[in-house]
């Protein structure tokens, strides 16, 4: 399997000494959120891209892709009543996938629980039909690029909009797009009334790429997820793609988090032995 980390992770770091450390303690790949490099994508210049692109390779790890997409610029929102405003993210959704693909990424994740909430006196429906008319240009472009969208299902606690995998497949099934999937949280599946290994199994094949993180919201082997049978359903639907350690509690420190999640990873696939 091939095992990825999160950028913001290392909190501080330059993005090159993330790739180096990264390859060091054993990743195949590094994914990216935009917001800790620049306000908005469009700041990155080709050259800038083609830098980042070059660093990481150097360093001997890929550029897996892109998550954390509409935290920054301020004033984005996928289902908001206000058309003006959905038009700007819609926009920026084609920007990111072009950042992506410029820098060798095969995956954008969107999660970005706070930008997706249903507000109060829109409805359900309403909701989902802007939320379509938004990634209608950028799932386009994504099959343009060959740059997958991957829709992510969060919890409740999170957001009200599309809580499971189950409403992520219907979503972006309706595109029929080979480029817009899913993607599969450990920490979200954990809000879900299935047992993680059936929701992987019924989600497949419309998920493109997988989060590792226990529900604590620590790292894979800080809490009490057994990653066994997690790994062994993955490999049984045949899913190659990367699965990326994904935290939200840094108090262990970046080097004890990297290491520690991807020895747990390693041991949940098998991996550990020589």
């Amino acid at each position: 399997m091939k095992f990825a980390v999160c950028n913001e992770i290392f909190q501080g770091w330059n993005i090159e000494d993330i790739f180096i450390r990264a390859a060091q303690l054993g990743y195949a790949g590094v994914e990216i959120a935009p917001f800790t490099l620049v306000n908005a994508v469009g700041d990155l210049s080709a050259a800038q891209r083609q830098h980042l692109r070059d660093a990481a390779a150097r360093a001997g790890v890929a550029i897996v892709g892109l998550h954390w997409l509409l935290v920054k610029p301020e004033g984005l929102y996928l289902n908001h009543p206000e058309p003006a405003l959905r038009a700007r993210t819609a926009n920026y959704f084609v920007e990111l996938v072009d950042c992506c693909a410029d820098l060798g990424g095969t995956i954008l994740v969107v999660g970005s629980p706070k930008q997706r909430n249903v507000l109060p006196g829109v409805t359900r429906a309403q909701a989902w039909a802007w939320a379509a008319a938004t990634f209608r240009d950028a799932v386009k472009r994504a099959e343009d690029r060959d740059v997958p969208l991957c829709l992510e299902p969060l919890a409740p606690e999170e957001t009200n909009f599309i809580n499971t995998a189950a409403e992520a497949v219907e979503f972006t099934q309706a595109f029929n797009s080979p480029r817009f999937k899913i993607i599969l949280d450990v920490k979200a599946m954990h809000a879900e009334a299935q047992p993680i290994p059936q929701i992987i199994r019924a989600a497949w094949p419309h998920f493109a790429h997988f989060h590792a993180n226990d529900r604590n919201r620590k790292g894979p082997g800080f809490g009490d997820v057994d990653f066994s049978p997690i790994a062994a359903a993955l490999r049984a639907v045949g899913y190659k793609g990367f699965v990326s350690v994904e935290v939200f509690e840094f108090e262990e420190g970046a080097e004890t988090i990297a290491a520690q999640s991807l020895a747990c990873l390693r041991r949940a696939f098998g991996e550990d032995k020589p």
